[in-house]
């Protein structure tokens, strides 16, 4: 099973960046997928789930500013980032499993599955 994130980079305050997580050998549709972050000197944290039936969850600090979306055609799970701020910039991370759940978790970590991080960087 393997986990891609994409989609990171830099961006100015305010702007907007979609992350993507691409997922081989594991069907994501029906399962359950998190984005997580971790910045410099701090734990790593959890943005953004969602649940088997496309329930979603997120952590305060991004709510109303980020959303998170599945293709399963495509077996690719998105974070859609709009307004962002200078303390989103972090390392993202996406996990995934095939746990079958109708609400997720934000900052559960226990999954089978993580993808190595994708930079986003926010600055003017």
């Amino acid at each position: 099973v393997q986990l891609q994130a994409s989609g990171g980079g830099l961006v100015q305050p305010g702007g907007s960046l979609r992350l993507s997580c691409a997922a081989s050998g594991l069907d994501l549709d029906g399962g359950r997928i998190g984005w997580f972050r971790q910045a410099p000197g701090k734990e790593r944290e959890g943005v953004s789930c969602i649940g088997s039936r496309g329930d979603t969850s997120y952590a305060g600090s991004v709510k109303g500013r980020f959303t998170i979306s599945r293709d399963n055609a495509r077996n690719t799970v998105f974070l859609q980032m709009d307004g962002v701020e200078a303390e989103d910039s972090a390392v993202y991370y996406c996990a995934a499993d095939r746990t079958y759940t109708l609400s997720c978790a934000v900052n559960s970590k226990s999954y089978d599955y993580w993808g190595r991080g994708t930079q986003v960087t926010v600055s003017s």
